[in-house]
């Protein structure tokens, strides 16, 4: 199979295992929010929230390990065996101690409340640390699968345990405890896990160089929950909840173009490692970022296009003041992806430090500006900071990474389509009837234009299959 065969098989099968988690929390959120208390639901959110600060932290990001040094062994039995079982040699007595100290911070819960919490969390953290481990061993179906397991687990389960059994919040995070659990378990039977852990493989100088790998993604993970956060932190404190609100709604849209591209990136990681050698890497890297440029381009173009239709399908309520937030998070949202690719490539090359600083530094703009702008243009300042700060870490990781590859970019071109991207914004925010359908007209004229060899591509294979039945 061609590389490019390889990413969109891989970048299918993972769309499959980032959408049903998703899923899960579209269906559990109406039965949360109507059977747990506010304090409750409160609480559950927080968890959440807690999962991913607390746990990259004090697993420093070894996982990610996992997955990047695995592509590199994949043939080598034995290097395979000493990478897992050091890995798991960390994760599980850091995790103890990280764990415990946590159970002393929870002294106002309940017992049970208190061990259910501290089981997901551990059970979270060897999830996830399979997942990395079944990636890196090339099984993205299985990756898949364990994610379709953990999502029907959580949702069977809150049905029983909080609209059935009415448990409440120790319900609702015991359906997350052994969704986990389940996903986890299939992983490590059909990965054959088990059978690469063996004590005689703990090696200090390997788990160093794991380290030395991982660490840095720590102060990443930690900037980018900022970058999540902040806006919204800020904008609590200074305007209230119900401005908070209005913006979390603001966000829903756009978050669809991320979720797309997310899928794509961690299809690409893979991809942009095992081509990393190839004599024709810096052409190949270069036409790749001109296809996920125009999928991105022309999948934004479409958005705006059908925003007032999502935004009335959607939204419920009085959110009529989050409609002028949407264009400027899909221009910040649109960068990201851009930069994302970049960071692609810095796991390919193992260059993590670039990765944390890139991303410390936008998120330390992202949280000035909102500071500095919140009193002066309200809402505005939190959008605007997102678009800032993700301008800044796309073109600072573009500059960044032709000092070791020598990519070609169509810079007019770019240009151009940024342009358009940017009339399309202005028109969205006039919120006038006929200007809103000259920009569904113009966003899907955009998206058929941008993609049409994609689609062509994929007509063709449709068309082969329709043929051969």
């Amino acid at each position: 199979m061609s590389r490019e065969g390889a990413l969109a098989k891989n970048t299918a099968i993972l769309a499959i295992g980032t959408f049903f988690p998703k899923f899960a929390i579209f269906i559990t959120l109406p039965i949360l929010t109507a059977f747990l208390t506010k304090n409750e639901y409160g609480t559950y959110d927080l968890v959440l929230t807690l999962v991913s600060l607390i746990l990259p932290t004090a697993t420093l990001q070894i996982q990610s390990a996992a997955f990047r040094y695995l592509i590199d062994v994949r043939h080598d039995e034995k290097e395979k065996k000493a990478i897992i079982t050091n890995i798991y040699g960390f994760i599980i007595p850091v995790s103890a101690v990280a764990l415990i100290i946590m159970w002393f911070f929870m002294y106002n819960l309940d017992l049970p409340v208190k061990l259910i919490i501290t089981a997901y969390f551990f059970c979270d953290i060897i999830s996830n640390a399979n997942k990395q481990i079944i990636r890196g061993l090339s099984d993205n179906t299985a990756y898949a699968i364990g994610s379709i397991i953990s999502a029907l687990g959580q949702i069977i389960l809150v049905l029983v345990l909080v609209l059935w059994l009415k448990e409440g919040l120790f319900g609702g995070i015991a359906a997350m405890c052994v969704a986990e659990l389940l996903s986890s378990a299939y992983l490590l039977v059909k990965g054959h896990i088990f059978r690469y852990i063996s004590i005689r493989e703990l090696s200090f100088h390997r788990l160093k160089r794991l380290l030395s790998y991982s660490w840095p993604m720590v102060p990443n993970s930690l900037s980018q929950w900022i970058m999540h956060v902040s806006d919204r932190i800020i904008i609590t404190f200074s305007m209230g909840l119900a401005a908070n609100a209005v913006y979390a709604v603001a966000y829903k849209i756009p978050s669809i173009l991320s979720f797309a591209q997310t899928t794509f990136n961690m299809a690409w990681q893979e991809n942009a490692t095992l081509v990393s050698k190839d004599d024709d890497v810096e052409r190949y890297y270069s036409s790749m970022f001109a296809t996920l440029f125009n999928i991105v381009a022309g999948c934004m173009a479409f958005l705006i296009g059908i925003t007032p239709l999502l935004f009335k399908l959607l939204i419920n309520g009085d959110y009529a003041e989050a409609y002028n937030q949407i264009p400027i998070l899909y221009m910040g949202i649109f960068f990201y992806c851009l930069s994302a690719f970049w960071g692609g490539i810095y796991v390919a090359y193992k260059k993590t430090k670039i990765v944390a600083t890139t991303t410390i530094a936008a998120a330390l703009m992202n949280l000035v500006i909102d500071i500095v702008a919140i009193n002066w243009i309200g809402l505005y300042a939190a959008s605007i900071s997102t678009l800032v700060s993700y301008i800044f870490l796309c073109i600072f990781r573009l500059i960044s990474v032709q000092k070791f590859l020598k990519l070609k970019y169509d810079f007019k071109y770019i240009f151009v389509v940024l342009g358009i991207l940017t009339v399309e914004c202005i028109l969205s925010f006039q919120q006038q009837f006929v200007l809103n359908i000259v920009n569904f007209v113009f966003g899907t004229a955009a998206f058929l234009f941008l993609n049409r060899k994609l689609i062509s591509v994929v007509l063709n294979k449709v068309k082969k299959i329709l043929d051969k039945k």
